[in-house]
């Protein structure tokens, strides 16, 4: 049973280890200045894909409840966390929506009726200092919009976290449509505003294309799906105190492949964060819910140049 549950942490820890890579990604592979078409060449297509291998669409009211998750998942989660990156200094972003574990512990109380302890909120701060050190650099005013952005965002995809934990999914339907309907929902609501605020799609080259077909795939259907099935069988606290490791992943590829230094300070911050990550797992698992298995999508969704600079997931 350890070793099963062991194996549920990591393949689901699989799902912030790939959004980590996002930032090294965008930067090396695709268009510049196209966060919102970005978003939605993620979401989409890997949504109508995974549609067309679950064959499962909503019934009754999983029509407007898929189209609630997918909002806070994805549709509102995505131009939200793009909008803070652009507008925040350094890691500003990324340092706001490592609460994440907070506002999923609050809402877990309210809708879940998991009460955080104080084992629980301790280490929520542990791992939002760990990520701090590791990404925030100095200064700068802070924009009052970015600051609001990157709260909205982190808020999005903490009740949409908790609200799949609460509804779970219908008998018979797995978490592989369920992160269709998500996905699908979430990128037909960008695809308007992508229109609209950036105009016609830029042109791809090879390079392009390869970076958003690993977006789709690896980064979105595979690695959404690894996330919506862990929410299903661990607590909302559990799968949220996984978040850091999109961050800690993002700088380490940053040093790693990017040639990007890591200071001390910002070792410290990692073995922090890390820390805290792993102590997440080790709390006590409490009641389950009559919700049955669920799913949404990282709550520490930003990606981090390990020099400070932010980048949506």
């Amino acid at each position: 049973m350890a070793a099963n549950r062991a194996a549920l942490i990591a393949a689901t820890a699989l799902a912030p280890v790939s959004w980590g890579t996002t930032y090294a990604v965008t930067t090396q592979f695709l268009p510049a200045d196209r966060p919102l078409f970005t978003g939605l060449m993620r979401a989409l297509p890997a949504g109508l894909l995974v549609l067309a291998l679950a064959r499962v669409l909503p019934r009754g009211a999983w029509w407007w409840k898929a189209a609630v998750l997918g909002a806070l998942n994805i549709g509102a989660f995505f131009p939200l966390l793009f909008l803070s990156a652009y507008r925040l200094p350094g890691g500003m972003a990324a340092v706001v929506s490592s609460v994440g574990p907070l506002f999923v512990a609050g809402l877990g109380a309210v809708l879940l009726g998991e009460r955080p302890t104080v084992r629980t909120l301790l280490t929520g701060v542990v791992a939002a200092f760990g990520v701090s050190l590791v990404v925030l650099k100095a200064a700068g005013a802070l924009d009052p919009l970015g600051v609001l952005a990157a709260l909205a965002s982190t808020a999005s995809m903490s009740a949409g976290t908790v609200l799949t934990k609460r509804w779970g999914r219908p008998d018979g339907v797995g978490p592989l449509a369920l992160t269709g309907w998500q996905l699908t929902a979430g990128g037909l609501l960008i695809a308007p505003v992508a229109f609209l605020v950036e105009g016609v799609p830029p042109a791809l080259d090879g390079r392009a294309a390869g970076g958003y077909l690993y977006l789709a795939l690896a980064n979105t259907a595979v690695a959404y799906w690894l996330w919506f099935r862990g929410i299903g069988r661990l607590t909302a606290t559990q799968v949220t105190f996984l978040g850091p490791l999109s961050p800690l992943t993002a700088a380490t590829v940053g040093w790693a492949a990017l040639g990007q230094a890591l200071t001390p300070v910002q070792l410290a911050g990692m073995a922090l964060a890390f820390g805290a990550t792993v102590a997440g797992q080790l709390m006590p698992r409490t009641a389950p819910t009559p919700a049955g298995p669920p799913g949404p999508g990282p709550v520490t969704g930003t990606l981090v140049k390990a020099t400070g600079g932010v980048s949506p997931r």
